[in-house]
């Protein structure tokens, strides 16, 4: 049987029991959501990659010992390790995590589209710009359930779970993301 068929507890199973493809299989599987994700909270490359380098390390050292116990959770598992290495990275260098997108990285780069002609490419670009301003004027909190849902396509109970905070404290603050950014669209008269 290919390891793409396989599921994520079976494949932390057989790694722990000493099959190292399987994990390379489960970081394959998720490198992209978890770099991707590491980016937009920390917007440097190189920092990203020592993030992202330090996240598996964790994830391995973990495994080794038998620690993990989030039976069939793998991907929020290892989103919550990366995300709290980038809260501590920002502790440890006393700034506030921002989400700007000056380097040019775009969250919708990593969406697949259909192939498109230049004109409907210049437009999708632009509503993506106008989009990422929005969600980077959002308070830190908003910002990042809403990256959290959007891209990294987790379930508000994980989101809670990833950023320590209640189910109905991420719900609020989706709804005040989502409020705040439609007052925005009116206030400046934003065409999406």
């Amino acid at each position: 049987m290919t390891l793409q068929l396989i599921g994520d507890k079976t494949l932390v199973r057989m790694y722990r029991a000493g099959d190292d493809r399987a994990l390379a299989e489960l970081i394959r599987r998720y490198k992209d959501k978890v770099f991707t994700s590491i980016m937009l909270f920390v917007k440097d490359d190189v920092l990203a990659e020592d993030i992202f380098q330090d996240t598996y390390i964790k994830v391995i050292e973990t495994l080794r010992r038998g620690k993990y116990s989030e039976e069939g959770k793998f991907l929020p598992w290892v989103l919550r390790i990366a995300y709290n290495l980038c809260v501590d990275h920002y502790r440890r260098t006393k700034r506030t995590p921002t989400i700007t997108t000056s380097d040019g990285q775009d969250l919708f780069k990593v969406i697949k589209f259909a192939e498109e002609n230049a004109e409907e490419n210049i437009e999708r670009n632009e509503t993506a710009d106008k989009v990422r301003k929005l969600i980077d004027s959002l308070p830190p909190e908003q910002r990042e359930v809403v990256i959290l849902r959007h891209y990294a396509d987790l379930s508000f109970k994980e989101i809670a779970a990833i950023t320590d905070v209640s189910i109905n404290t991420a719900l609020g603050r989706m709804r005040y993301a989502l409020i705040n950014m439609r007052k925005l669209v009116e206030e400046k008269q934003i065409a999406l």
